[in-house]
C-alpha cells in the first residue's frame, strides 16, 4: 500500500486492526463472525431510506456486467453505520461470499476483523484490503475495495460502495473505477433530486386551480396550460391540448406581453387584464417572466394570470365606504346648519299665512318641505337614526306618502295612480318605511321633467308585500342601473347620489328586496318587497 494519508499509512492501519484481532483471541483459521445484524423490519426500513442508492448501484452493475469484462466481482452497498442493504454482481461470486455468511442485513465493524467497509467509514476514504491483508484465512483469497459516498453538500458519508473479487483479478485501478462510481452516484442523486424538486413544483404550479398557467419555449410556441389558464382565457374550449404547440399568438389577449419579453427581453410583473366573458367583465392580473440557461438563451417564458375580479369588486366597495365616511362626517354639520334656518323660515311663513294670505305660499312651503327631506337624507346617512320596528299596516303607510305628493305632481303636471289590491302587516320602522317610498316616487318625478304618469300597486306575492312603482320617464342606461346604489353617483344635475342608497340601506336592515327595471327612453319600474308578518 502506497497511499499515505496523513501520519499514518494504508499498512500500519491494516496492521494495527489484525493486531487487535489477535488480542481479543480471534482464531484466523475460522470463518468471521457477524454480531451485528439488523432484522428484518429494520433492514426493509433502511433498504426503502436507501431506494434510489440500490436502484442507481444496479444500474451500475449491470452495465459493468455487460461491458464483457469477464471478471467475477460482486458490489455491495452499504449504510453510513456499515450495515450491507444490496449486493449484486456475478451469482458464483455472491453465493460464494452468502457461504461466508455475508448478505443483506450484515454489519462490518471492527468486531469482524479488518475489511475494507469498516476502514472506509472509519478513516472516511477509499480502503483496499487484498490477500493478506485480511485476518482470516478464507478471505485471504479475495480483494476488497470500499468508497464512500456523501450527502449533497460533501460532508457526511451516507454509506459505502464496495467491490469485492478473487485475488487474481486483483488490479489497482479498480478502487479507482469504485471511486468513479461513487461520484456519479452522487452526482446521480442529486440529479435526481434537482428533478424530484422541479417535477413537484411543475406539479403544483400546473395543478393550481387558483392561477392560470401558460408555459412558452424561446420562440413563443405554447408547451404546457393547465386547466385554470384555459377556464380564464377560453371557457368555450374545455380541451387544452388544442392550443400546446400552436403559437402563443392564437391566444391575443395576452400574446403581446409573452411578445414583449421574447422580442425585446421585457418582463411583464403585474399588467392588469380587463376581458368580457360571458356576459361579465372580469378583471385579472398578468405577470410574465423568463427562464434562460447557462449560457443565457432564453428557454422558456411562463407566465401567471390571476382572476382579481373579487378584489376589485371590494376595492369599489372599500371606495364606498369611504366616501360614506366623509358624506356622514359631512353630514352632521350640514344637518345643523341648515335645518334650523328651515324650520324658522317654516315657521314664519306659516305665522304671516295666518294673518294674511299669502300668494305662492302652497307651493313654498312645499319647496320647504322638499329641501327638509335632502336635510333629512343627509341626517340618515350621517347619523342614522335608532330604528324602532312596529307592525304596521303597508297600505297606510303608502296612502300617507302618496298624499304629500300630490302638490307636487300637481305642479309638474304628472299623473298618479294607485291600484291597492292587498294591504298586509309588515314589521318595520313606519318612518323609514315612508322616506322609501318618498325617496323612489322623487326619482320617478325628476324623470317626467315634462310630465307624464306614475302607477303604484300594492299586492301580496310569496309572503311578501310587493309595492311597485312604474314611471313612464326617461328611464336609465344599463351603465347607470348598475351603479344606482353607489354614493354620490347621480346624472342629475341638483342630485347628491344619496337616495336610492338610502332606500338600498334601509331594506337590507328590514330583510326586504329591491329589483328595478329600467330602459332609455321607455321608463322604469321598482319593485320592492318586505317580509309579512303574521297577526
Amino acid at each position: 500500500m502506497e497511499n499515505q494519508y496523513g501520519e499514518i499509512t494504508d499498512r500500519e492501519i491494516i496492521q494495527d486492526a489484525k493486531q487487535q484481532c489477535k488480542d481479543k483471541g480471534m482464531n484466523p483459521a475460522f470463518l468471521p463472525s457477524h454480531p451485528d445484524r439488523l432484522d428484518p423490519e429494520t433492514l426493509a426500513a433502511r433498504r426503502e431510506k436507501y431506494k434510489d442508492y440500490i436502484e442507481v448501484t444496479q444500474t451500475f452493475v449491470r452495465k459493468f456486467l455487460s461491458s464483457g469484462s469477464g471478471n467475477p466481482v460482486i458490489i455491495t452497498l452499504t449504510d453510513e453505520d456499515g450495515y450491507v442493504l444490496d449486493l449484486a454482481g456475478d451469482p458464483a461470486i455472491i453465493e460464494t461470499v452468502r457461504e461466508l455468511g455475508i448478505g443483506e442485513g450484515i454489519g462490518y465493524s471492527e468486531h469482524n476483523g479488518p475489511s475494507s467497509v469498516h476502514l472506509c467509514l472509519r478513516h472516511k476514504r477509499p480502503f483496499r484490503l487484498v490477500g493478506e491483508d485480511h485476518y482470516h484465512h478464507i478471505l485471504q483469497r479475495m480483494a476488497c475495495y470500499s468508497a464512500p459516498f456523501r450527502s449533497e453538500d460533501g460532508l457526511r458519508i451516507l454509506g459505502t460502495l464496495s467491490l469485492m473479487t478473487d485475488i487474481e483479478y486483483e488490479h489497482p485501478h479498480l478502487l479507482a473505477l469504485l471511486c468513479t462510481m461513487a461520484d456519479s452516484l452522487e452526482r446521480e442523486m442529486f440529479t435526481r433530486k434537482q428533478n424530484t424538486q422541479l417535477q413537484t413544483l411543475n406539479q403544483v404550479l400546473m395543478d393550481t386551480k387558483y392561477h392560470g398557467v401558460i408555459i412558452t419555449d424561446g420562440r413563443g410556441r405554447i408547451l404546457k396550460m393547465n386547466d385554470c389558464s384555459l377556464r380564464l382565457l377560453c371557457p368555450d374550449d374545455g380541451d387544452r391540448s388544442n392550443y400546446v404547440n400552436r403559437p402563443i399568438s392564437e391566444i391575443p389577449a395576452i400574446s403581446r406581453y409573452y411578445e414583449g419579453v421574447i422580442n425585446q427581453g421585457e418582463s411583464c410583473i403585474g399588467a392588469e387584464l380587463t376581458m368580457e366573458l360571458g356576459g361579465d367583465i372580469h378583471h385579472y392580473m398578468l405577470d410574465v417572466q423568463p427562464v434562460y440557461d447557462r449560457e443565457g438563451n432564453l428557454i422558456r417564458v411562463i407566465g401567471t394570470l390571476r382572476d382579481i375580479t373579487e378584489m376589485k369588486r371590494t376595492e369599489e366597495v372599500l371606495r364606498n365606504t369611504e366616501k360614506l365616511v366623509f358624506a356622514g362626517q359631512v353630514a352632521v354639520s350640514i344637518a345643523h346648519e341648515v335645518r334650523n334656518p328651515l324650520t324658522t323660515v317654516k315657521g314664519l311663513l306659516q305665522l304671516a299665512h295666518r294673518d294674511t294670505p299669502l300668494r305662492h305660499y302652497d307651493l313654498m312651503m312645499s319647496e320647504l318641505e322638499r329641501a327638509n327631506l335632502i336635510v333629512g337624507e343627509f341626517m340618515i346617512l350621517g347619523k342614522p337614526q335608532a330604528t324602532v320596528f312596529k307592525l304596521e299596516d303597508c297600505g297606510g303607510i303608502l296612502e300617507e306618502v302618496l298624499q304629500l305628493f300630490e302638490i307636487q305632481t300637481d305642479l309638474n303636471d304628472i299623473e298618479i295612480t294607485c291600484t291597492l289590491e292587498q294591504s298586509a302587516t309588515i314589521r318595520c320602522d313606519r318612518n323609514q318605511i315612508k322616506q322609501v317610498f318618498l325617496n323612489i316616487l322623487k326619482n320617478a318625478m325628476e324623470a317626467l321633467p315634462y310630465g307624464g304618469h306614475i302607477h303604484v300597486r300594492l299586492d301580496v306575492w310569496e309572503g311578501y308585500q310587493r309595492i311597485t312603482f312604474t314611471d313612464n320617464g326617461t328611464g336609465m342606461t344599463e351603465e347607470v342601473l348598475s351603479r344606482i346604489v353607489e354614493p354620490f353617483h347621480t346624472t342629475k344635475p341638483e342630485g347628491n347620489g344619496l337616495g336610492m342608497m338610502i332606500v338600498h340601506r334601509i331594506l337590507e336592515s328590514h330583510h326586504g328586496t329591491m329589483n328595478i327595471q329600467s330602459e332609455a327612453g321607455k321608463g322604469t319600474s321598482v319593485e320592492i318587497g318586505l317580509p309579512i308578518q303574521d297577526m
